[in-house]
């Protein structure tokens, strides 16, 4: 499809600079299968899931991956960024640097105290970076120096501050990997997670660690020519289980997010059943896609002409979602990663 059809206008001063709060204070646009729309709030998500529905949530954690400092080479400093991608081994990680252009192999860097080197050029703005620190000691040099990877509608109009350290975070977040959240569970308070549970709904978790395919516009102009970056997903089989025995009680599989969407997704086979799964996923979902296991998706609102747009695209079918998305605008939805919610109800 052209990438157009999924533009749409969106008020510049919609775009959310800071979360509602306490945290779960916001708003919840619930588009039911018939592509009727509903005006809710957050604490209202327990009249809409409930037994035998389950909840898959993603648990995967975000790391202060924002790294700046200088490079050092050539007799010469410079002002250097550092938005690390992913880990390659215990010293080693893949990287988007600003600027990028300049770099060679070789180049010394000092990220405030931590050294490193370039150990290869990647293209496209990406590097490979040896630091001087390993394993736990590097992990524990990140967590002192880095800051919180806001995304660029956000990074681009205030700095990362000590809110952003708890606001950027879901309250379940287990395993560190993330260089951006799984915003739709921001959301989420542990008193809301508690409401779902003592009224039957079941609760499990998987592990999708968000890459940088989450910040980077798609240039293709046809969706076919887009390729996203892969994510290491993982889904465990006890979790396997439980998702399956829901589906056979007639419960709803409900996907916190779309990186849980995608997880849930990639380990589904062609028949819906659901199996344990541990690799990179590259899933691109775009209308025409053959949903094998998502039933109930809460997201964000998203930008437009990005993968997350067309993913909710086709979800619920685009016309219904270029409808809710301009209801949203109508009625002044925040959107964007620390904006309000949707529930998305496909027909079963």
């Amino acid at each position: 499809m052209n990438v157009d059809a999924f533009d749409f206008d969106l008020p510049e001063d919609l775009i959310a600079l800071r979360p509602a709060e306490p945290r779960g204070a916001g708003r919840l646009l619930v588009v039911h299968p018939d592509g009727r729309i509903e005006h809710a709030r957050f604490a209202d998500l327990p009249r809409h899931v409930k037994a035998p529905d389950i909840l898959l949530l993603n648990d995967s954690r975000v790391i202060p991956a924002r790294l700046r400092g200088l490079r050092v080479a050539r007799g010469t400093e410079a002002r250097i960024e550092l938005l690390l991608h992913r880990r390659l081994g215990p010293d080693h990680y893949r990287a988007l640097a600003r600027p990028a252009r300049k770099l060679q192999p070789g180049d010394r860097l000092q990220l405030g105290g931590l050294g490193a080197r370039v150990s290869a050029v990647a293209g496209e703005g990406m590097v490979e970076v040896a630091f001087d620190l390993s394993g736990a000691a590097l992990d524990t040099a990140i967590a002192a120096l880095g800051e919180m990877p806001l995304p660029p509608y956000i990074a681009g109009k205030r700095p990362a501050d000590a809110r952003d350290a708890q606001d950027y975070q879901t309250v379940y977040a287990g395993p560190a990997g993330s260089v951006a959240a799984p915003t739709a569970g921001l959301h989420f308070t542990p008193e809301m997670l508690a409401a779902l549970a003592g009224q039957g709904v079941e609760q499990v978790r998987a592990t999708l660690h968000v890459g940088l395919g989450t910040f980077l516009p798609v240039k293709a102009e046809d969706t076919q020519d887009h390729r996203m970056h892969p994510e290491w997903a993982e889904l465990d089989a006890a979790t396997a289980t439980r998702l399956n025995a829901a589906h056979a009680r007639g419960g709803r599989i409900v996907a916190a997010g779309t990186t849980a969407l995608r997880t849930l997704e990639s380990a589904a086979g062609a028949d819906g059943a659901i199996r344990p799964f541990q690799a990179e996923t590259d899933i691109f979902i775009t209308p025409g896609y053959r949903f094998r296991a998502t039933d109930v998706l809460l997201t964000n609102f998203h930008l437009p002409r990005s993968t997350l747009f067309m993913l909710v695209s086709a979800f619920m079918g685009l016309e219904t979602m270029r409808a809710a998305y301009a209801e949203a605008v109508r009625e002044r939805y925040r959107f964007y990663s620390y904006g309000d919610a949707c529930l998305l109800i496909r027909p079963r």
